[in-house]
């Protein structure tokens, strides 16, 4: 409990010195709690592994942040700030835009529920993004939900990502890619491979798209090592956000809702990486490493 305390206290501090002149939205009756604060409580929750609402006001319970607001309101207003949490994010891994211009893309399922469950499921069934059918190759198992794709740089810094169906190819989101990267190389795996669109990043926005070629492919070229390991990174991230963030457990009901948890704990993860880079000036990926 102590530690929750002191972690929420560090990662508040460092918000408002760094976030603190991001806007939220309008309120005419100013909270216990302010946004900023609670964004500050769910950031460590996402950082401490408590993926759940009921085990983080079991765990704040006796201090002095128990007081400052109910469950139910807590669920309500975190929804509701999801824009704001992305804009935190944002402004954090914007801080580290000028370390390098290597950057890895990638996947990974968000399944909703199980399986046996898919075909009468209501979750995200109002959902301008619905859910679908989906399989991914890399634990060859099939899923129902969506598809998280990413775009971290050489250091596992996420500098971008977006949500699609899980029957949407991995190629497609090359297309949005252009609009917010330029002068750079980009590094993906053999579900990148498009010819086509290879050209249209050069032209449009000079980035330099490197994929590993098909073995079956004309004039094969052996893809280099040395961006082989480069593209582990962003393995190595989805993993962490995986174990410490629990980004492949879904308690969510809503779209707005599962949002609302990736962006948490994508921001959470960045977050992190911040204070070990800026202020403690140790590995910025060693993210299960005590803050205090």
């Amino acid at each position: 409990m102590n530690n929750l305390i002191q972690n929420y206290e560090i990662i508040l501090f460092e918000l408002q010195n760094t976030c603190g002149h991001i806007s939220s939205r309008k309120q005419i009756r100013l909270p216990n709690l302010s946004d900023i604060e609670l964004v500050a409580l769910n950031i460590t929750a996402e950082y401490m592994s408590i993926h759940s609402e009921l085990q983080l006001f079991r765990a704040i319970k006796g201090t002095f942040l128990a007081s400052t607001i109910e469950r139910s309101v807590y669920n309500k207003r975190k929804r509701s700030l999801c824009g704001y949490i992305e804009k935190i994010r944002y402004h954090l891994s914007s801080k580290f835009s000028t370390f390098t211009d290597v950057f890895i893309v990638d996947s990974t399922p968000i399944a909703i529920c199980k399986m046996s469950r898919a075909n009468r499921s209501e979750i995200c069934s109002t959902a301008t993004i619905k859910p679908s059918f989906g399989y991914c190759a890399a634990q060859k198992t099939r899923y129902f939900g969506y598809k998280l794709h990413a775009v971290c740089d050489k250091n596992g810094i996420f500098h971008s990502y977006d949500f699609t169906p899980a029957n949407v190819h991995d190629v497609n989101y090359l297309n949005d890619i252009k609009h917010y990267f330029e002068n750079c190389l980009l590094i993906g795996d053999r579900g990148y491979i498009s010819k086509d669109l290879q050209i249209d990043l050069f032209n449009h926005s000079n980035i330099n798209l490197s994929v590993p070629m098909r073995k079956n492919q004309h004039d094969f070229v052996a893809f280099s090592k040395t961006k082989s390991k480069v593209r582990k990174r962003i393995e190595t991230a989805i993993s962490q956000l995986n174990g410490q963030f629990n980004i492949h457990i879904n308690l969510a009901k809503s779209f707005q809702g599962l949002a609302t948890r990736i962006v948490s704990k994508i921001t959470s993860f960045t977050m992190i990486q911040y204070l070990n880079y800026f202020i403690f000036n140790r590995d910025i990926n060693k993210t299960k490493i005590n803050l205090g």
